[in-house]
C-alpha cells in the first residue's frame, strides 16, 4: 500500500524525524546542518546562519498572538538558538480566495510589530492566492538570515555535569492553542508564550563562557527536543521531574485530557546547556529578561555516551523518555 502523509508527520515526533531523515536529508544531504535550527554558512568575510519555516497554525488568531507574530518569532528564535544574530526575514503568503482583507492586514501588522521588537527587517516576500477551499485561510513561509559575531557560538564540547536550563514554564503555547479551538469545550486561562528570544540569547552567547548548545522546544515539546540532542551528540541527559516548571492550570488540563506537558509545544522558550561553573551567570542574565524570569536548571549531562534522555521522578526512580510518538496536537505552528 502506498504510504501517505498523515497529520502526525507534522507534529515534531518520531514520524517527523523519520520524514526529515528518509526524505529531505536523503535527497538534500547536509545531515550535519540538519541537527540544528539554522544552518551555518560561510561567505567571504562572514559566517551566516540561514533557516526557513512554514506556519499553518489553527486558529490563526489565538490568546497571546497570531500566525503573523508566530512567523516572525519562530524564525528569529531558530537563528538565535544557533548563536546567530537575526538580521533579515523573507516571507511568502499562501492566501485562500475569499479571506478577509482586514484579517490579513492584522496579521501583517503583527509581523511588523514583532520584527521591530526583535530588531530584524522583513526585506523580501511573495504572495500566492489559491481557490476557495484549497487552504485554511492563510499560510506563511519565512526564511531568516543571521550572522555570527566575534566567533561566539555554542561549542558543543559537552562534559559530564553540564547544566540543562529551561527559560520558563512549558506547554503554554500548545494548551493555549487547544483552548482557542474550543473543540473540547474547555477554557484555558493561559496565553501562548510566543515571543522573540534573540535579545536574551545574544546576551547569553556574548557573556557566558562554554555554552554547549541552545534549542527551542517547539513541536514535540521539551522531551522530544532533548531526545534529539542526546541522540545527535551521543550523550545522556538526566532531568528531574520536580524541577520542570509547569503552570498549575496547564498541568491540570493536561491531566484531564491525557496529555504529557513534556511533549506539549512551546513557542517562547529555550533550552540552554552550559558548563557547570557558568550556571549562576546564565541564570542571572536570563532572569533579567521577561522571557527568562522563570528560568531554572532542570537537569544535567550525566554521561558522554549512549544517547539517552532519563527522567528522574520525585521518588528517585528513573525512566527512559523517547520522542513524541503519533499525533498529539496538529497545526500548533
Amino acid at each position: 500500500m502506498e504510504q501517505r502523509i498523515s497529520l502526525a508527520h507534522g507534529d515534531g515526533g518520531e514520524l517527523s524525524h523519520q520524514l526529515i531523515k528518509n526524505v529531505f536529508i536523503k535527497a538534500f544531504g547536509h545531515r550535519d546542518k540538519a541537527m540544528f535550527d539554522a544552518a551555518s554558512l560561510t561567505l567571504p568575510g562572514n559566517e551566516i546562519a540561514v533557516t526557513t519555516d512554514s506556519f499553518v497554525i489553527k486558529p490563526i488568531f489565538f490568546p497571546g498572538g497570531s500566525i503573523g507574530k508566530l512567523a516572525v518569532a519562530g524564525t528569529v528564535n531558530d537563528l538565535a538558538v544557533s548563536g546567530a544574530r537575526p538580521l533579515y526575514l523573507a516571507c511568502g503568503f499562501v492566501i485562500e480566495e475569499g479571506y478577509r482583507l482586514s484579517d490579513l492586514k492584522r496579521i501583517v501588522a503583527d509581523m511588523a510589530l514583532e520584527a521591530k521588537k526583535a530588531g530584524v527587517a522583513i526585506v523580501a516576500g511573495d504572495t500566492k492566492v489559491v481557490e476557495r477551499g484549497s487552504a485554511d485561510g492563510v499560510y506563511i513561509n519565512t526564511t531568516g538570515i543571521g550572522v555570527y559575531e566575534d566567533e561566539k557560538k555554542p561549542n558543543l564540547a559537552f562534559k559530564t555535569g553540564d547544566a540543562v536550563i529551561i527559560s520558563g514554564t512549558i506547554g503554554d503555547h500548545g494548551m493555549a492553542i487547544l483552548g482557542a479551538r474550543g473543540e473540547l469545550g474547555i477554557t484555558v486561562p493561559v496565553e501562548s508564550d510566543c515571543a522573540s528570544l534573540n535579545s536574551m540569547l545574544m546576551k547569553i552567547v556574548k557573556d557566558v563562557e562554554d555554552v554547549r548548545i541552545m534549542r527551542d522546544p517547539t513541536r514535540g515539546g521539551l522531551a522530544t527536543t532533548l531526545v534529539e540532542i542526546t541522540e545527535d551528540f551521543s550523550i545522556t541527559i538526566t532531568i528531574k521531574e520536580s524541577s520542570i516548571p509547569v503552570r498549575e492550570e496547564i498541568d491540570g488540563m493536561c491531566e484531564l485530557i491525557g496529555f504529557d506537558p513534556l511533549y506539549v509545544a512551546n513557542e517562547g522558550k529555550a533550552i540552554i546547556i552550559v558548563a557547570e561553573d557558568q550556571v549562576d551567570k546564565a541564570l542571572s542574565i536570563m532572569n533579567g529578561y521577561p522571557e527568562g524570569k522563570e528560568a531554572v536548571v532542570i537537569g544535567t549531562v550525566s554521561s558522554l555516551e549512549k544517547g539517552r534522555l532519563l527522567l528522574e521522578t520525585p521518588i528517585g526512580s528513573k525512566r527512559l523518555l523517547s520522542r513524541l510518538s503519533g499525533s498529539m496536537l496538529p497545526r500548533i505552528c
